[in-house]
């Protein structure tokens, strides 16, 4: 009888607790778990996201204040859910929000994204949701959002750093090679690579501008005879006219030698010394030179 008495006490235990699991366990899910397959929930409705690393020890101290946030919002039908991105698990997501230290935590709400700077407990961060402070922080610019395509592009540069990082470890641990000889690795995978695309680039333009050629005109054996016969005579005349340019340039010269020692010049230059010549002795007249100009 006393064992039939403590069945339905065991009952009640049972049921308690089951209630109290089911209550804990939907109060652990308020928070989610964000990554880059499910980041893009976070668009629509009003979130607090945190960025965290489990090596932090800010972040560590931290995650209470984030876990009361999560289930008073919760509990209280605020429309406001909580999420938290593990920047080791998701580099992509870190470098799509620029996050530079941790814990960084963002205010979304209708995909607009506001950084919040406040204090980090649970009160301050439900204050800035619930009073609306949140409109006094500027928003992120669109061409620094993390849904535009720019920051994609971050995020898979990011994600090509922490691939390199994981080999260059990979080299180090698992082959034993020095830090110098990774280095050198990478260096000749890039010299490489990079002649490779530039490469690939020049390929491209040529098919997209090929280079201009010359026509070329096929003609007969005779027209070619006839075209440099007619290209001889033409060279021939074109000596004369310039033989015949050198001529008259030499005639027309006003300094010649010819035109200073021509007769007329010493019948002019005898017609103005006149009568002030003197004879010479020996009956012939002296004749003076007329003085030449500087040239």
């Amino acid at each position: 009888m006393a064992r039939l008495t403590k069945i339905p006490q065991v009952l009640n235990i049972f049921l308690y607790s089951c209630v109290f699991l089911c209550c804990f366990t939907k109060l652990a899910s308020a928070n989610v778990d964000l990554d880059e397959d499910n980041w893009r929930q976070i668009l629509d409705g009003e979130w607090m996201v945190e960025f965290y690393a489990p090596w932090c020890p800010a972040c560590n101290a931290l995650a209470p204040a984030w876990k009361e946030l999560a289930n008073i919002a919760k509990s209280k039908n605020l429309g406001l859910r909580a999420g938290a991105v593990d920047v080791t698990k998701a580099p992509g997501l870190s470098g799509r929000f620029v996050v530079t230290a941790l814990p960084t935590i963002y205010h979304v709400k209708d995909g607009l994204f506001r950084q919040y700077k406040g204090p980090r407990d649970a009160g301050s961060m439900l204050d800035f949701v619930e009073k609306g402070r949140w409109k006094n922080t500027e928003a992120v610019p669109a061409w620094k959002a993390p849904d535009s395509m720019q920051m994609g592009l971050v995020a898979h540069f990011f994600k090509l750093s922490q691939a390199l990082r994981g080999v260059h470890n990979m080299l180090m641990e698992t082959y034993g090679l020095p830090t110098w000889g990774s280095y050198l690795i990478f260096a000749v995978a890039t010299i490489f690579i990079g002649a490779l695309l530039g490469l690939i680039l020049v390929c491209i333009i040529d098919m997209l501008y090929p280079p201009r050629r010359p026509d070329k005109v096929l003609i007969s054996r005779a027209e070619a005879e006839k075209r440099r016969d007619q290209d001889g005579k033409k060279s021939d005349d074109e000596a004369e006219l310039i033989n015949d340019d050198i001529v008259d340039d030499a005639e027309n010269a006003p300094n010649s030698d010819a035109e200073k020692n021509s007769p007329s010049d010493t019948s002019e230059d005898e017609a103005k010394s006149g009568a002030g010549d003197e004879p010479r002795s020996d009956g012939q007249e002296v004749r003076k030179r007329r003085p030449r100009k500087a040239d």
